[in-house]
C-alpha cells in the first residue's frame, strides 16, 4: 500500500502553494479580516480559473475530473494559507452533496458554476445553538415551498445556493434553494473568524427542489459530512503545520539571555508536542483520503478519526504558536491570531469535537460488534 501522494499530486501541491503564496499572503487575509467583505472574491475567482475548485468534479459537469486525492492536496494548501474563501461550504459540502445525490439535471445546472466559482454554495442544517440532530430539524416544505430558519450557516451571507435539511410529511429530506429567489432573508452574524462569514437564513415559502430521495435527508447529510470531514481535516493539517513552522522559526530567531529561546527545554517541549499532534493528524488524514478516494467501507470510521485528530492538532498548534511567541503572539500585528481564529472556526463548522468523538465511539463499537465474514 502506498502511504504517500504521487509525484503528480505533489506537483499539484507545489503549484497550489506557489499560487497561494502570490495571491494570498497574510496581508490579503488581513484585508478581508479588516474589511466589509467576508471572503476574497478575486482569489476565489482565481482558484476557479486554475481548476482547483473543480478538482474532484467530473469534466462532464465543468470540473477538472482529477479526484478526491487531488482535492485533499489543494485543501491542505488552502489551510496553510488561511485562505479567506468559502471552499468548505461550496466545494466540500454542496458540490459533494450534488455529486452524491443530485439528478442529472441538478448536476448540469449547478456543478459547472460551483467549479468555476461563479456560484457559492452553503449547507444549512443547524437551527439553533448546540448539537444538531435529526430531531432538531423543524423547517418544513409543503408543495415545494420551504419555511423555517437556519442558523448559523457558514457562508450563508454570500452564497447563491443552499442545501437545506427540512421536513416534508414528517421526514427529513435535503432541498436545493436558490438564495437569490423570493422568500429568503439573510442576517449576518458575528464570528470568531470574520474571514469565514456566518449568517441566519430565514425562509418564507421559498421555492425548493428535493435533492435525493424523499425522507433520506439525514443519511445523505451524514454521508456528505463524512466526506467533508476528511477534506476539512487536510485544511486543519495544513494550518497546524504552518503554525508549527511559525513557532519554530520564531524560537530560532528570538534571543533571550544571549541565546535562541528554542534552546530552552520548556520551549523545546512545546514545539515537540505540536509536532507530535500535527504528525498524528496527518497520518489520520491520509487514512481518510484513502478511504474517500476508494469508497472504502472504512470511510465513516476514517472520517471521524481524521476529524477528531485534526481538530485537536490545529487548535493545539495554533494556541501554542501564540505561547511560543510570548506577549507579541497576542498582538494584532503578528499573524498568530489568524490561525487561532481559523482553528476554532473549523472546529465547529460541521459539528463540535465532542460530536465527532461520540460518532467515532459509536462507529467503532458497531464495527467491532459486526459479525466476521467466514
Amino acid at each position: 500500500m502506498n502511504f504517500d501522494f504521487s509525484d503528480e499530486q505533489k506537483q499539484l501541491r507545489d503549484q497550489a502553494r506557489r499560487f497561494l503564496a502570490d495571491r494570498c499572503p497574510p496581508a490579503a487575509v488581513r484585508a478581508v479580516l479588516e474589511g466589509a467583505q467576508s471572503y476574497d472574491s478575486d482569489l476565489w475567482r482565481g482558484l476557479g480559473e486554475m481548476g482547483f475548485l473543480g478538482a474532484a468534479i467530473p469534466e462532464a459537469y465543468g470540473g477538472v475530473g482529477l479526484g478526491h486525492l487531488e482535492l485533499c492536496v489543494i485543501a491542505e494548501e488552502l489551510g496553510r494559507a488561511v485562505a479567506p474563501v468559502p471552499a468548505v461550504s461550496s466545494i466540500y459540502l454542496v458540490a459533494e452533496a450534488l455529486m452524491l445525490a443530485g439528478t442529472e439535471a441538478q448536476k448540469q445546472a449547478w456543478l459547472p458554476n460551483l467549479a468555476s466559482g461563479e456560484t457559492i454554495g452553503c449547507f444549512a442544517l443547524a437551527e439553533s445553538a448546540g448539537r444538531t440532530t435529526e430531531g432538531g430539524v423543524k423547517a418544513t416544505v409543503s408543495n415545494g415551498r420551504l419555511t423555517g430558519t437556519k442558523t448559523p450557516v457558514a457562508d450563508g451571507d454570500i452564497a447563491g445556493l443552499a442545501v437545506v435539511a427540512a421536513r416534508e410529511g414528517g421526514k427529513v429530506s435535503l432541498w436545493l434553494v436558490d438564495l437569490r429567489g423570493a422568500g429568503v432573508t439573510r442576517t449576518v452574524e458575528d464570528s470568531i473568524d470574520p474571514t469565514r462569514g456566518q449568517a441566519t437564513l430565514t425562509f418564507d415559502a421559498a421555492p425548493a427542489e428535493r435533492l435525493g430521495a424523499a425522507g433520506d435527508g439525514w443519511r445523505l447529510a451524514s454521508e456528505v459530512m463524512d466526506r467533508a470531514a476528511i477534506l476539512i481535516a487536510f485544511e486543519q493539517v495544513g494550518g497546524a503545520d504552518r503554525a508549527l513552522e511559525m513557532g519554530r522559526d520564531y524560537a530560532l530567531d528570538r534571543m533571550a539571555f544571549g541565546r535562541p529561546i528554542g534552546s530552552f527545554q520548556a520551549v523545546k517541549h512545546i514545539l515537540a508536542d505540536m509536532y507530535v499532534a500535527a504528525t498524528l493528524a496527518r497520518s489520520n488524514a491520509y487514512y481518510g483520503a484513502w478511504a474517500l478516494s476508494t469508497g472504502a467501507a472504512e470511510l465513516p470510521v476514517a472520517a471521524a478519526t481524521a476529524r477528531v485528530s485534526a481538530t485537536q492538532a490545529y487548535q493545539h498548534c495554533a494556541k501554542n504558536n501564540i505561547q511560543v511567541h510570548g506577549g507579541m503572539g497576542f498582538t494584532w500585528a503578528f499573524d498568530c491570531h489568524l490561525f487561532y481564529r481559523r482553528s476554532n472556526n473549523l472546529a465547529l463548522t460541521i459539528g463540535s469535537q465532542s460530536t465527532w468523538e461520540d460518532l467515532l465511539i459509536d462507529r467503532l463499537r458497531r464495527r467491532n460488534e459486526a459479525p466476521v465474514a467466514a
